[in-house]
């Protein structure tokens, strides 16, 4: 899978939630393919510290990679259903600002400006809720990878302890937990994904190793702004 980087990729974006639904590709194929893309874009800096203090990625590539994602939370059912929501409706947000922001650190830049990067229904607030989503999923996935459980309950009550919990409120973590008990089992996840024991794995190991530069850079823009990575 090839991203490029044009203007009105917002429209493009926002087509991936269809295309990763009605294509014949897995959908895990297409996600990491398009994380791995993300990965070259900002590889050709990763060896030099001076360089990579200029990485750049653009806002309409990042979303429209991060559109794919969200069918990943669609498979996981209920427990995973805000987050599936609050994911949507964040990139969502994200390709629309993409028609107006080239970058991810001119759209934060935005904010810094404004004073607004945590204020509910920023952009940057809801770029900090999308790299979330994808560090959930990360976890997630190094759980399903690291036990052998017929349940999932387990691995997914651990990536979201890690990831998530610590942002929300009570009410949400108890409806979460609630949830869990209504997870697919590993087996019907992979019907859910079109894909066997063996050939998630080797997805699955592939989006992890992919996508953990990808959330380090958005944690580095908003360290080099100042701003904290605890909200």
């Amino acid at each position: 899978m090839t991203l490029t980087a044009k203007h009105g990729g917002g429209t493009r974006a926002m087509d991936g939630i269809a295309m990763a639904e009605s294509t014949s590709t897995p959908p895990l194929t297409e996600i990491v393919e398009a994380f791995e893309e993300l990965g070259k874009i900002l590889q050709s800096h990763s060896h030099n510290s001076q360089r990579k203090q200029h990485q750049t990625l653009r806002l309409d590539t990042f979303s429209q990679a991060s559109t794919l994602v969200s069918i990943l939370f669609s498979c996981l059912g209920l427990a995973f259903k805000f987050a599936e929501m609050e994911y949507v409706s964040k990139v969502k947000d994200l390709v629309e600002a993409s028609r107006t922001y080239d970058t991810l650190e001119s759209l934060i830049d935005y904010d810094v400006a404004k004073g607004t990067v945590k204020s509910p229904g920023s952009h940057s607030r809801n770029l900090r809720r999308v790299r979330q989503g994808l560090d959930l999923i990360r976890a997630l996935f190094e759980q399903f990878l690291s036990t052998d459980d017929y349940s999932l309950r387990e691995a997914a009550s651990t990536a979201y302890a890690k990831v998530c919990a610590p942002y929300h409120s009570w009410a949400i973590r108890t409806a979460v937990a609630a949830g869990m008990y209504a997870l697919p089992s590993r087996d019907q996840l992979l019907v859910n994904l079109e894909e066997t024991h063996q050939s998630a794995e080797k997805k699955m190991k592939r989006y992890i190793q992919a996508s953990r530069p990808v959330i380090e850079y958005i944690d580095r823009l908003y360290l080099s702004k100042n701003i904290t990575l605890d909200w």
